[in-house]
């Protein structure tokens, strides 16, 4: 016998339009049926979850996380980072390529999506759109992508030529996949360990202004403009963790100009601002920088309005001895698989009105989309049974010594949470339980 039934649960899934209760059986790593409750009560199955007074949704989805290994495994490996994840809700994660040494071959590639990591839920990658990440020379992105590959970028460093980023747009647009740009013209950030404004003046350190990020993301839009126009074809540019007003306003007129730009948000940059940096926490440093009150609003709207298309972590695990040095010298960077529902949750359900539903799309449906993960971030019949399930009224207090993850940098230490996770199955897989 085998099998898993899940009764009684508040069934939200914002891909087929459907929040009302629901019985779902689960079978062979599929969803194999949803129906009214009570209609499946007499399947025989190998577990019975009551899901009485909880939300059932898609298993979540993060399109931006940093896993550490190979090169960095005392910061994170894959498998603690993705038990991490589960924990979290997210049933399915793509890495990023800036590991030691980088992702930027098919051998580094198949390495990081082998079974033998012990990834605890569903792993894919982008590797680097340059060889090195270095900005110079393509990498074999045909390859990479027979190889599983599901889009491309230097994610920690911007792609700044104009001529690469512009072949690097071509050669993905002729695969279907995005490149994703880590928006910061570094010939305006070097020395720079924060946001510019008054509390980086206030602690004397040099400020990284709106413009580093909105530069890099206006370039990237011509670039699209001129590559539909001259070329024939419909790249796909994927913005990383937006921050600032005016690159959503530049990324918000390209959408309605028909361009295929999307972008994402990380709840650091919709909960906090600079002022959390206090006097020199690390655990507040990342890049970009925590920005001012009004670019936090400026991201909210973005979230709202539907500029912004998915929420994605930014999870960025780093030891303790590297934090606890100089704020100039820390590295950039913070946790946040296991925090991202529960502020999603206080912040944009609790404290911007937004459904719970739309917030789910956010973080399930939308970033699957992005990728083009066919069979995730939905519950249609058929779909991987990827399923979190979660109390959405429960209030909690996050404690980092209790994190899944190696590492335990980050600002939300103690941070109220609203919304826990009960479980989480990943392919038919109980990979998290309360």
């Amino acid at each position: 016998m085998s099998g898993i039934l899940i009764l009684n649960g508040r069934v939200i899934d914002p891909a087929n339009g459907l929040d009302e209760a629901r019985d779902l059986l689960l079978c062979d790593g599929k969803i194999a049926a949803i129906e009214k409750p009570g209609s499946l009560k007499n399947a025989e199955v190998a577990e019975t979850i009551d899901a009485s007074g909880l939300v059932v949704a898609p298993g979540l989805v993060d399109v931006h996380v940093h896993l550490r290994e190979p090169g960095q495994t005392y910061k994170e490996t894959i498998a603690t980072g993705t038990a991490a994840a589960a924990a979290g809700g997210f049933t399915t994660v793509v890495a990023m390529p800036n590991t030691i040494p980088v992702n930027d071959s098919v051998a580094g590639l198949e390495w990081m999506l082998a079974p033998e990591r012990g990834s605890v839920v569903k792993l894919f990658a982008m590797p680097a759109a340059t060889m090195g990440s270095m900005g110079a020379t393509l990498t074999d992105f045909a390859a990479l992508h027979k190889a599983g590959a599901v889009g491309f970028t230097d994610d920690g460093k911007p792609i700044l030529e104009d001529a690469i980023m512009r072949e690097a747009l071509v050669a993905a647009a002729r695969l279907g996949v995005p490149v994703s740009q880590h928006a910061e013209d570094t010939h305006l950030t070097g020395g720079c360990s924060m946001n510019y404004g008054t509390v980086a003046f206030r602690l004397g350190l040099r400020g990284m202004t709106v413009e580093a990020e909105s530069r890099i993301v206006e370039r990237d839009i011509r670039l699209l403009q001129e590559i539909e126009n001259s070329e024939g074809l419909r790249p796909h540019l994927h913005v990383q963790h937006v921050s600032t007003g005016r690159a959503l306003d530049a990324i918000r007129e390209a959408k309605a100009q028909g361009l295929h730009v999307t972008c994402e948000a990380a709840p650091h940059h919709f909960t906090l601002t600079d002022e959390a940096i206090g006097d020199y926490d690390t655990n507040a440093k990342m890049n970009p920088p925590l920005r001012a009150e009004v670019d936090r609003q400026a991201v909210l709207a973005g979230l709202a309005d539907g500029t912004v298309d998915c929420i994605a972590t930014d999870h960025a695990p780093h030891a303790a001895h590297e934090k606890e040095q100089e704020f100039e010298r820390a590295p950039n960077g913070i946790t946040g698989l296991e925090t991202a529902l529960g502020l999603a949750l206080r912040v944009l359900h609790r404290g911007q009105g937004l459904s719970l539903s739309k917030i789910l799309a956010l973080m399930s449906a939308a970033p699957a989309g992005i990728v083009s993960l066919s069979g995730r971030g939905s519950l249609s019949v058929g779909s991987f049974a990827d399923i979190v399930i979660f109390d959405p009224a429960a209030s909690w207090s996050f404690a980092a010594k209790q994190s899944r993850s190696k590492s335990k940098n980050t600002p939300f230490d103690g941070a109220p949470m609203l919304g826990r996770v009960h479980a989480t199955i990943s392919e038919g897989r109980i990979v998290f339980r309360q």
